[in-house]
């Protein structure tokens, strides 16, 4: 499995029609001028059905505290989606996670948080299984929940400020969450 330090690591810039155009240091994206780059989302659930939320760490940049998707992430260059996925649900959640399948593979969202955080990604959507329980990152996420996908699409919809704005959009296209 590839690892990338932190102040290393570097994200895939894209153009208007999604075409690779080169990297940038990761720690320079999530500003408020925030290029279009390359991201993913993934949805873990459990062998009970239930889908894993978590609250983003107090200390994220983007969108702290705030409750989300499993966890997210953006591919290294020249590395696959489910390496990538992989990578990051073990660093973020601890968790071994299998059957990784792209269900929202042309998903696309800017977003703008209360400090002025930009995000613009273009960022296909998975979801994985695992029959652990999660070991949060500290720095990663605050807690973290097991739902009903039918309870999570109704809270959604009913306060959508309540969660990441990625995550309201993604649910509502999402069939795994239709009652």
């Amino acid at each position: 499995m590839q690892t990338a330090n932190a102040l290393d690591e570097h994200v895939i810039l894209l153009d208007e029609e999604g075409r690779h155009i080169g990297t940038a240091p990761k720690y320079s994206m999530h500003g408020v001028n925030t290029a279009l780059h390359l991201a993913f989302s993934c949805y873990v659930f459990n062998p009970a059905g239930e889908v894993l939320v978590t609250r983003r760490a107090l200390t994220k940049k983007a969108w702290p505290g705030v409750w989300t998707n499993s966890f997210c992430g953006h591919p290294l260059p020249a590395e696959p989606f489910t390496q990538a996925i992989d990578r990051r649900a073990h660093h973020e959640l601890g968790l071994r996670i299998d059957n990784i399948d792209l269900v929202l593979p042309t998903f696309r969202y800017r977003a703008t948080d209360s400090g002025g955080t930009v995000e613009n990604e273009i960022c296909p959507v998975y979801v994985a299984r695992t029959d652990q329980e999660p070991t949060p990152n500290p720095d990663e996420v605050a807690e973290y929940a097991w739902t009903h996908p039918a309870a999570l699409y109704r809270a959604v919809t009913d306060a959508p400020w309540a969660f990441s704005p990625w995550m309201t959009l993604q649910v509502q296209q999402m069939d795994s969450f239709r009652a």
